[in-house]
């Protein structure tokens, strides 16, 4: 990279709302996995998507309303919920995951229920 494109991204860096310099590398590192981009899936789709966990709301086991996680790949939010799990393992805010599931849309959102997951480890 020449010092025009150092300076280029640098400034963008400095300049850049952080929510939206995050969104993009979110997206980089989900696009080189091959994966759907979530804005792109539709209800009835079955999907293959990578992407992040923003949050993470599980409950009581009396409860049994399952555990809800926010998806987001860069593109968009899908909801992911798993029903009947009052807590899963690895499943936490900030971990990268890979999702398979057909798209559903409850609410105006898209949502995947007891999607398949890959957790991806720290490192990648």
């Amino acid at each position: 990279m020449g010092t025009s494109g150092l300076m280029k991204r640098l400034g963008r860096l400095l300049t850049e709302d952080p929510e939206v310099l995050d969104e993009d590398r979110i997206e980089r590192e989900c696009r080189t996995e091959g994966a759907q981009r979530a804005k792109d899936c539709r209800r009835g789709d079955e999907a293959v998507m990578v992407g992040e966990l923003r949050a993470v709301q599980t409950c009581a086991r009396s409860a049994k309303t399952g555990v809800v996680a926010e998806f987001f790949d860069g593109s968009d939010t899908v909801l992911l919920k798993w029903l009947g799990r009052s807590r899963i393992p690895g499943i936490e805010p900030g971990r990268k995951i890979t999702v398979r599931g057909r798209v559903a849309t409850a609410d105006g959102m898209k949502v995947v229920y007891n999607p398949y997951y890959e957790l991806h480890s720290d490192q990648e």
